[in-house]
């Protein structure tokens, strides 16, 4: 173990230094925080199993990244002495040499030696000044501990101790550097995925089924969620690539507490009761690497109005207080500001249940006093401090309870924060949903709306023709009547939450000290060797020629004399010009700043030092030229295809064995084809289930092995409007099916039966007409149940023998389906709870719905019969997803379903330009978050909605000329009233015997008496 151990030498360094200086400059100051001591003095006795870090642990692992037992170190503002044991004295060492000086004491097994050593010590802090800084609550225990606070005791009288509690804190460990935060972040990621991802899934669970499980029986699967190394790499929320969950510890519970007796102190522990279905209050918290979160969560099971509006009241005051912490806020106004927040709401009276403490420092220690939240504290916040918010209501009275467990409640919600300058605070546990819609679960309700309700009375003139005609109608002029008002605006408000719910957790993701690399993955280096020994070199070499090296992907080139090899993948092209006798071969290498092409962002080792970019040979020997040339085209080409090749095959990964069932049968499903078909051929065979993956085997003896554990969906498709019956396997990473590779892989049988004789078998030739088409349909529905009943049982049984992996059968749901093109041809897309998926013809399409981050409606504007969907995924290098071409009839569908399953949407009246959207974002999250996100989205559809508007709002009139207006058409109106009654009352007189002919005669003849012919005739030619 002892030769695992290495200190960060240079982290050493600059923390010693931070210390060291912010006491220095305390000491010129007014010396408020150290007190004015010229000596801190921190010991560590023997190791305890302790569930938090006290003051000498906590500094320990912030100095040495470890704890180092049987310790005494001594620090004045100008040289740390450390005194240890010979083993532990090895590995602090290497710290020597940096800014401030650092002696190293090794204790032996003389104890004439040992006194010694603290002598040396003792003189140091009395040389130091007469204050000594000690910790006041000093735990240090054992035989080095006691051995030290005897030398100390008998010159104790000499020296002022002074409590150095609070400046360590304030100087050294509240104020986190970037690693300490990445280290919390990814703690508070565990924290939360095990929160939403197991605890509610398992009280759903146990609430819905009904079952008798304790506090204690819950905790304890809880607990054995840290030995699952493959629920940490599945979690939803990404951890980091290089997460180690071997180093996770508890520091807080986990507990759960229920039926009204409730503790909301760090200390609780969950008891022996079951599980009650009423207020449910869980929190956990996890250590990482030494660095702690914790999370907690209030769960309301059919909750009353005065709870729910209580929960509000509470998550109002818990997002006031985080709204508030910002660096240079004094700690006393966060508490103030929770008790504002309560005095001025509906409910003032719930102040006497409110918690004295709401939170503290979060970090190595789990709970640090110095930063305590309450209403005494005057210490100010500063940029880079974690904390955790603890707010909560305790002991209320339900006047309306459910039980007699629900006479009294207590309401928890708990977040691990990080304070940032001159913005809100980044909230790492903020995967933890907290709003009412994510913890209020409704299961009386559900059974109310089981039961059958009465019909009310309906209009009869109002039928179900009528409320076809609104609801279906395919005629575009119709269309606008389709939208219900109502459900647009809720639709609306809701979009507004998620808007501002992604806006949030791109800051907290993307934050500036906490981003990875703001999402950039810069490309690295390669190099390429072609020789190990000069013996490898071909013979030919000897006579100073151009050699193609095929079998090592080199070309050796004669310059000044010797043979240089260049490696194929240096080489951008070669070309071969003749100029009279001559021959010009020209070989163009690759190198910075060649202008726009794919290679011009290659990474190069030194791109300031001197390269060749071209090299130029001459020879009388025309076909040689032309074969050096041609030989060079094609080692180029083959090297791109190979490296094609590897980067198409590189996420195909190398399954563990399947391990057979031995004892019996397996569970199997005979005669089914599988897509992809193996080497192109559609063969039937059978499907069987062994202990940890599914095998496929043809007629022919071909294997196909999928494993559980690289499972991420099964699909159940039944035939119904299908010609197929489907189980569908999408996997976590591909496989090589034949010499492709594959991710999803699926087996299928035809629904129809083509064995079927419908030309002349016996039955036919004694019925006819109806009587055996009917006989016919009826087989067909009998036929395919049967196949639906077959395939689904199978899918179950699959699901039964991988229920560790976490995965169940997922179906889809035809009714809230539509058609569109997410590939090259029309099908049929359909919602399944998960994902998002097309079964039925390859290429198929698998989206999960929780990797999605946003949807974007392109086209949609008056007049287009379709539009298009993009997906957006929370990968950003991953490229988006479109759907085009969906008919327009299923706008108001896909809203509504994209909205019920919490997925923010826009729309917009063009098609968007996404991989150069995308390229923005990935260069720099924190900038696109910070610029407003996804704002722009919607900014685009309220930007065209305005200037309908402006086309529509020129053309308005003022007051004035409207009432003139009115005036106007009121008095044409009475004109043409009597005009039409004139016209009306003689052409009734007149058509009553006369014909066309007759009336035209007399129109001409009162024209010419009226004048009004010549007139016509003066002016202009009259048209017939």
């Amino acid at each position: 173990m002892a030769d695992e151990v290495k200190i960060d030498s240079q982290t050493f360094q600059t923390r010693l230094s931070t210390l060291t200086q912010a006491w220095k400059t305390d000491r010129r100051s007014t010396d408020a925080l150290f007190g004015g001591v010229g000596s801190i003095v921190v010991l560590m006795g023997k190791n305890e199993e302790a569930a938090s870090y006290h003051k000498n642990n906590a500094m320990h692992y912030w100095l040495l990244g470890y704890e180092f037992p049987a310790t005494l170190m001594v620090f004045t503002p100008d040289a740390l002495w450390v005194v240890t044991t010979t083993k532990k004295a090895k590995h602090l060492e290497p710290l020597k040499g940096g800014k401030i000086p650092i002696e190293v004491l090794s204790r032996s097994k003389d104890p004439e030696q040992n006194a010694k050593q603290f002598e040396r010590c003792l003189e140091l802090i009395k040389s130091s000044g007469k204050k000594v800084g000690i910790l006041a609550k000093d735990t240090a225990a054992g035989p080095f501990a006691e051995e030290w606070k005897k030398a100390y005791g008998d010159m104790a009288k000499d020296f002022e101790e002074v409590d150095i509690t609070p400046a360590l804190s304030i100087a050294a460990l509240a104020v986190k550097d970037e690693t300490e935060l990445r280290n919390m972040r990814d703690s508070a990621r565990a924290s939360t995925g095990i929160m939403t991802e197991f605890f509610v899934e398992e009280m759903s669970e146990v609430l819905d089924e009904e079952k008798k499980v304790t506090h204690k029986q819950l905790s304890d699967k809880i607990d054995q969620k840290l030995d699952d190394p493959k629920f940490f790499q599945n979690l939803k929320s990404k951890l980091a690539a290089d997460f180690d969950s071997q180093q996770l510890d508890w520091i807080y519970g986990p507990v759960v507490q229920s039926g009204g007796t409730y503790d909301l102190k760090l200390t609780a522990q969950s008891d022996e009761n079951n599980l009650h279905a009423g207020t449910i209050i869980a929190g956990l918290g996890l250590r990482y690497k030494s660095y702690s979160s914790m999370v907690a969560r209030t769960y309301l099971v059919d909750p009353n109005e005065a709870q729910e509006s209580n929960y509000k009241l509470l998550l109002s005051v818990h997002e006031a207080i985080i709204k508030e912490a910002r660096e240079g806020v004094a700690i006393k106004d966060l508490y103030n500001k929770a008790i504002s927040v309560i005095k001025s709401s509906k409910r003032p009276e719930l102040e006497k249940h409110f918690v004295k403490t709401v939170g503290g420092g979060i970090g190595l220690e789990t709970k640090d006093i110095v930063l305590a939240i309450n209403a005494k504290n005057t210490r100010v916040l500063k940029d880079g401090m974690t904390l955790y918010i603890f707010t909560g209501f305790t002991d209320i009275e339900n006047r309306q309870p459910q039980d007699k467990k629900s006479k009294t409640y207590s309401l928890l919600v708990a977040d691990t924060i990080r304070i940032r300058r001159d913005q809100d605070p980044a909230v790492f546990t903020n995967g933890a949903a907290s709003d009412t819609g994510s913890v209020c679960f409704f299961f009386k309700d559900e059974e109310e709306e089981a039961q059958p309700k009465k019909q009310s009375k309906k209009d009869p003139k109002v039928g179900a023709v009528a409320a076809s005609n609104i609801t279906k109608t395919k005629l575009r002029a119709e269309r606008p009547g389709q939208v219900d008002e109502g459900a647009e605006a809720r639709r609306r408000e809701h979009q507004k939450e998620l808007a501002q719910r992604k806006q949030q957790e791109g800051l907290a993701t993307y934050s500036e000290a906490v981003g990875d690399e703001n999402g950039v993955a810069q490309k690295k280096f390669k190099k390429f060797e072609s020789y190990k020994r000069d013996n490898q070199f071909p013979s030919k070499v000897k006579d100073l020629a151009i050699v193609v090296d095929e079998k090592a992907s080199t070309i050796v080139l004669p310059i000044m004399g010797r043979p240089v090899p260049f490696h194929i993948q240096t080489v951008k092209n070669a070309s071969k010009t003749d100029e009279g006798e001559f021959a010009f071969l020209r070989i163009n290498f690759l190198s910075p700043g060649q202008g726009v092409g794919r290679k011009d962002d290659q990474p190069f080792e030194d791109p300031t030092a001197h390269f060749v970019r071209s090299l130029t040979f001459r020879s009388r020997d025309v076909e040689r030229m032309d074969s050096i040339a041609d030989q060079i085209t094609n080692l180029r080409k083959n090297a791109v295809r190979r490296e094609q090749e590897k980067k198409e095959l590189e996420d195909v990964v190398e399954q563990d064995k399947l391990t057979e069932v031995r004892n019996r049968k397996p569970q199997r499903l005979e005669n089914v084809f599988v897509r992809p078909a193996m080497d192109g051929k559609r063969i039937t065979g059978e499907v069987e289930i062994h202990q940890n993956g599914l095998r496929y085997i043809d007629h022919r003896g071909s294997k196909i092995d999928v494993l559980f554990s690289n499972v991420k969906h099964l699909f159940f498709q039944p035939c119904t409007h299908e010609l197929i019956v489907i189980i569908h396997v999408h996997l976590k990473n591909p496989i090589m099916i034949g010499k492709k590779k594959a991710k999803d892989v699926q087996f299928y049988r035809e629904a129809t039966d083509m064995q079927f004789d419908e030309t002349g078998n016996r039955k036919r030739k004694h019925r006819y007409g109806d009587e055996e088409e009917f006989e016919q349909e009826q087989e067909e529905r009998r036929r395919r149940a049967q196949l639906d009943k077959l395939f689904k049982r199978f899918a179950e049984e699959v699901q039964q023998a991988a229920r560790d992996e976490g995965w169940g059968v997922d179906i889809p749901f035809r009714e809230l389906g539509f058609n569109g093109v997410p590939n090259r041809s029309n099908v049929f897309m359909q919602p399944t709870a998960d994902c998002l998926v097309q079964l039925t013809e390859p290429p198929f399409t698998v989206l999960t719905l929780d990797e999605i981050e946003v949807a974007h409606l392109e086209r949609v504007q008056f007049g287009l019969k379709n539009f298009d969907m993009v997906f957006v995924f929370k990968d950003f290098h991953r490229p988006p997803v479109h759907i085009n071409t969906i008919p327009v009839e299923s706008l108001e569908p896909v809203k509504e379903w994209l909205d019920s399953i919490n997925i923010a949407y826009s729309e917009g009246p063009l098609n968007l330009n996404w991989s150069t959207i995308m390229k923005t974002i990935t260069a720099d999250p924190h900038e696109f978050f910070a610029d407003g996100g996804w704002s722009f989205l919607a900014a685009e559809s309220d930007d065209e909605d305005a200037a309908e508007e402006e086309e529509e709002s020129a053309f308005e009139m003022s007051d004035s000329e409207l009432a003139v207006s009115d005036e106007s058409s009121e008095d044409e109106s009475d004109f043409d009233d009597d005009a039409s009654a004139d016209e009306g009352s003689a052409a009734s007189d007149e058509s009553a015997g006369e014909d066309w002919d007759e009336l035209e005669k007399k129109a001409k003849k009162k024209d010419r008496e009226t004048g009004l012919e010549e007139e016509d005739s003066g002016g202009r030619k009259r048209k017939r």
